[in-house]
């Protein structure tokens, strides 16, 4: 059964004047995104520092914004999270999930850098794959500076970033590095064919639905053959043993609840530490809504005590 907060958030979206994101150009769709965010997300938390910072990469410098938690000390050595935001390659940017990356940073006393990839379908895949490869390069290599432990960098990201998380992991893995201590999966995406039951049974009426993820994936991945890419869907991969441990989370009224669950289930028979949670009462994007949906912030604060578990804090 759905969360009574839910059912009037839901109510109100059916009645929204606006169309739907696959009726409009991605920078419409970037806009809608962007101004309905404000009713749902909470204030953003004071953390001790937020800095912009730019990563080299394949096509061009990646912006990070770098956060560190309320309190640290500015020679303090600290965790990190590369964190990847969603919005299905398209949408979404480090303005939309800042207090989520605030939120972590402080509940896991942790240093965040959120990265901003580029997004299709100006610049479809695999040019996101690569920027957040880079952006974890970044990190991993200047750890110095940055004053974190390079042995203590996990990836972490929601819907899309939490499918770009589960594909650097894997590019790393079998790349000899970088290191990457944990990933923090939340609903992430894993399967761009789009045939697990929980597409059909939860594609209409619960925010994202089935049309808008193949708006998406048409922006995202043109080439029908590249579907099949396992940088594009992660549990397509050959093997997934020796990744980093994970936490995987899903919510039970989302489109892609089935394919998050596989991927935990696949972790866990390839020999990986990992945890799996469904929020059943929840739907898809729930995490970024904590102005009105309480738990929302329940979630965020299990994530930070899953990094915080994963660095032994």
């Amino acid at each position: 059964m759905l969360h009574p907060q839910l059912v009037a958030l839901l109510e109100r979206a059916a009645s929204s004047p606006l169309p739907p994101y696959h009726d409009v150009p991605p920078a419409v769709a970037r806009r809608f995104y962007r101004d309905t965010r404000g009713p749902l997300t909470p204030d953003p938390p004071p953390v001790e520092s937020v800095q912009l910072l730019l990563a080299p990469g394949k096509g061009g410098p990646v912006p990070l914004r770098a956060y560190r938690p309320k309190g640290a000390g500015k020679d303090e050595i600290l965790p990190a999270l590369v964190y990847i935001h969603g919005g299905g390659w398209v949408i979404g940017d480090l303005d939309t999930h800042d207090v989520v990356c605030r939120t972590l940073a402080n509940g896991a006393r942790c240093a965040v850098f959120s990265a901003e990839y580029r997004k299709a379908p100006e610049s479809p895949f695999p040019a996101a794959v690569d920027d957040c490869f880079s952006s974890l390069n970044f990190v991993s290599r200047n750890s110095g500076t940055l004053k974190i432990n390079p042995a203590q960098i996990a990836v972490g990201g929601d819907s899309a970033g939490g499918n770009l998380a589960a594909a650097i992991s894997l590019i790393a893995r079998d790349a000899g590095g970088p290191a990457i201590s944990f990933q923090l999966l939340i609903y992430p995406a894993t399967d761009h064919r789009l045939g697990h039951p929980s597409i059909d049974s939860n594609g209409e009426g619960y925010l994202l639905t089935k049309k808008v993820m193949q708006y998406f994936r048409g922006h995202y991945l043109p080439r029908e053959d590249d579907w099949l890419d396992w940088r594009a869907s992660p549990l397509l991969a050959k093997s997934l043993a020796k990744l980093p441990p994970a936490f995987v989370m899903t919510a039970g009224f989302d489109p892609l609840r089935d394919e998050g669950k596989a991927y935990a289930d696949r972790l866990a028979k390839e020999g990986v530490k990992s945890e799996y949670r469904n929020y059943a009462d929840m739907v898809h994007g729930f995490v970024t809504m904590g102005r009105v949906l309480d738990t929302a912030n329940t979630a965020l604060a299990d994530c930070a005590q899953a990094l915080k578990k994963a660095w032994g804090n």
